[in-house]
Order: structure tokens, then C-alpha cells, then sequence
């Protein structure tokens, strides 16, 4: 079945959001743990400027209140966007997490790219941050930046591999199954995007019931991932932190030559396979924070 994607349109003081057809069930991002690493980073960065913006903002009681009450912080704000699960009326936000970028090995036509997704997402919501006098409209489109820039930084959530069997695409890697190793040794079943989703197992794990890992676990961890990916690498161009097609295509070329290639379909993968995953889940992670940082240093610049 075709991936659909709602049609997405924003104004200045709310995101308007119509559901076209019910999209099939996805995988969110980065776990919870790669969210915050991501936030992590950024934060450190942040000038007095847009951390006290940004302070002021995550401090305005929105919708779902429950929810939004238990990530006040920037760092706990990152994972807000996938908190909304449970709630239906937020459901159209969903297919906004990605892009799919179609590629093919066998010769298979490739479908069209839905023009409403996360990249999308990113100019409406940061307009809103750059335009609206709305604060509550500000308060949300910002944890929706924060999520979307790690989101887009996750190889597979900027990947489709189509192929004669599935012409529309693998959602991701949704439908690539593959299977992991638990704690204590045993298999469980899982697939390549969700496995992405966790650092291959590298990022601090989120509890029963999509509880986010302690916060105590992330500082650790993101300079883990900041270790050997510096700020300084030229590729990074922090000089223009609003080109998110660029940080797409990244994301697509490394789930094409490195998420995909060398994967296992049905099965455990290699120790070579997973280490080199880690090292890429890292530095986008890694990258993702610094690109966080420059994007809202340049909204609310000093």
C-alpha cells in the first residue's frame, strides 16, 4: 500500500493540519535517548539570546497539557512530538517525522516524493518561529523544530527502498525485518528502522511504555557522540542552518551506502555492520545538535 502524506499547511499563528487518506503505522525518529542527545547538544550551544527565548516558550502550558507539563525542559521537549501517541486528534502529525526519498537496486520505477513532510514541516515551523506573535503557536512550532531536526538527521527517516515487491517503498525500513539480540542474549523481532531508531543499541534505552530514559543517561551519551564528530567539520556548513534539503540528502545517501547496504533481512547483523552504524548513528546525532543550535542562534540571534 502507497504511503500517503495529509496535506500540510501552516499560517502564522497555527498549524492547520487536514488528513487526506490514514497513513499506515510508522516509526517515530530517533528513540527517545537520540532526541535528547540531540537536544542535548544543542542547548550547550545556544547564545543568552535564544536560550532565554527558548526558556520563556517551553515554560506556556499547550496542549496536551499532561503531556507538555512533563517536558518543560529542552531537552525533555525534544521527545514531546512523540509523546502525543496516545492522543488521536494529533495523529495527522505523524507522517511529518520523515521524507521518503525513493531509491531502487532492481530497476523498479520510482514513485513520486509527497510534497508534505518533514522538510516541509521545518520551513512552516520555523516561519512560525521567525514571524508569529502568537506564543502559544511559538511554543509548539518549537518543539516541533526541535524533534524534526533530529528526525531528519536519522538516515531512514529520509529513505524508501523500492524495489519489484514493495514499489511504493519499504516505509523507511519499517518493512525490512531483521533481528536483534536482547540483553540476555535472546532474539526478538524487530526491523531496520526502529533498530536505526536506537543507535543500534548504542543510545540510552527509553522504559516500558515509551517512558524517556533518565535524564542522568544523555549528557554522558552525547559526548559520546560529539567525541570525533567536532563542530569545525566543513560539511556541516553552520553558516546556512535553514538548508534542510541538504541535511534530507545526507540522510539518504547514508541509508542507501551504509543503513541498507550490508543489512540482513531476517536475521542478527555482523559485528562490522552494527559498529559502523554506531559510528554514523553518532555523528548525526552529533550533527543534528550543532544544526540545532545554529538554526535557532540565527532566529533569535544576539
Amino acid at each position: 500500500m502507497k504511503n500517503q502524506r495529509p496535506l500540510f499547511k501552516c499560517t502564522l499563528s497555527i498549524v492547520i493540519v487536514c488528513f487526506i487518506i490514514c497513513s499506515p503505522t510508522i516509526s517515530l525518529g530517533w528513540g527517545a535517548g537520540g532526541h535528547m542527545m540531540t537536544a542535548d547538544i544543542a542547548y550547550r550551544r545556544l547564545n543568552h539570546k535564544a536560550r532565554a527565548k527558548v526558556i520563556e516558550l517551553l515554560a506556556l502550558e499547550i496542549n496536551p497539557a499532561a503531556v507538555t507539563a512533563k517536558s518543560k525542559s529542552f531537552v525533555s521537549a525534544s521527545h514531546w512530538p512523540d509523546d502525543l501517541r496516545p492522543f488521536p486528534e494529533f495523529d495527522s502529525f505523524k507522517p511529518l517525522h520523515f521524507i521518503d526519498k525513493p531509491f531502487s537496486l532492481d530497476g523498479t520505477p520510482l514513485p513520486e516524493i509527497d510534497p508534505n513532510n518533514i522538510v516541509k514541516a521545518l520551513q512552516d515551523n520555523v516561519e512560525i518561529l521567525k514571524t508569529s506573535t502568537d506564543k502559544n503557536a511559538q511554543a509548539q512550532a518549537l518543539r516541533f523544530v526541535i524533534h524534526f531536526v533530529g528526525d531528519i538527521h536519522q538516515p531512514l527517516h529520509c529513505a524508501a527502498k523500492v524495489s519489484a515487491a514493495l514499489p511504493h517503498g519499504d516505509q523507511g525500513g519499517n518493512l525490512f525485518k531483521i533481528k536483534a539480540v536482547n540483553d540476555d542474549g535472546t532474539l526478538r523481532d524487530t526491523n531496520l528502522h526502529s533498530y536505526w531508531d536506537g543507535g543500534i543499541g548504542a543510545f540510552p534505552r527509553q522504559g516500558p511504555n515509551f517512558a524517556p530514559p533518565p535524564t542522568s543517561s544523555i549528557r554522558p551519551a552525547a559526548d559520546l557522540a560529539m567525541k570525533g564528530n567536532p563542530s569545525t567539520n566543513a560539511g556541516l556548513k553552520l553558516d546556512d542552518p535553514f538548508d534542510y534539503d541538504a541535511w534530507a540528502d545526507e540522510s539518504l545517501y547514508l541509508a542507501e551506502k551504509y543503513a541498507y547496504k550490508g543489512a540482513h533481512s531476517g536475521k542478527t547483523q555482523t559485528s562490522a555492520y552494527n559498529k559502523a552504524a554506531t559510528r554514523i548513528a553518532r555523528r548525526r546525532v552529533a550533527w543534528g545538535g550543532y544544526r540545532l543550535a545554529a538554526l535557532l542562534n540565527s532566529i533569535w540571534p544576539e
